[in-house]
């Protein structure tokens, strides 16, 4: 029976390092979004640009667009925030911010000081509608269909890369099923 009582730990120990050891080779941008397919949730939030104007769910876009989570705080935000305005300038769709779990005020100076690609970033200041989108933290962003549907989801920084291997074509199956 001692022996048996050895073996137990010894037995839990070495299934919980396999598992530990196995989740250092998983890819932490492919984790899969329960929400692909489903609407976004609904919310009444305040912007940035102006605290005392609220918007909702029915203020979005009602074309294809991205949601981009992002916060002042957040260094890979910067360094996205050229490729989002750059693709705001081109009109390759619509981008909504989601400005989440940080200040007002010094989410305005970062988009005062960076340049803002959002035509408007919605205020996410305990973090609630982040939670309601599955959001692991800024920055991540979402293509949204025009019926505001959740059709793609990236998780991390944008890169030029991953820009045109993964966004790029979601915005282009997306528009593409909007055509039809």
């Amino acid at each position: 029976m001692s022996r048996l009582k050895l073996f137990i730990p010894v037995g839990v120990f070495l299934v919980l390092a396999l598992v530990l050891w196995r989740g250092l080779y998983l890819d932490p941008r492919t984790l899969p979004s329960v929400l692909i397919d489903k609407p976004l949730p609904e919310f009444s939030l305040p912007i940035v640009e102006q605290s005392d104007r609220l918007v909702s769910k029915a203020d979005l876009p009602k074309e294809p667009f991205l949601l981009n989570v992002w916060g002042s705080y957040c260094l890979p935000c910067l360094q996205e925030n050229p490729i989002l305005k750059a693709a705001a300038a081109d009109g390759v769709l619509p981008i909504i911010g989601i400005n989440y779990k940080d200040k007002t005020n010094l989410a305005q100076m970062w988009m005062d000081d960076n340049g803002s690609p959002f035509e408007f970033s919605v205020v996410d200041a305990d973090g609630r509608l982040g939670i309601d989108l599955g959001v692991y933290g800024a920055p991540e962003t979402f293509v949204i269909d025009g019926n505001g549907v959740i059709r793609y989801k990236h998780i991390g920084v944008i890169d030029y890369q991953s820009w045109q291997q993964e966004i790029m074509p979601a915005i282009a199956a997306v528009k593409a099923e909007a055509r039809n």
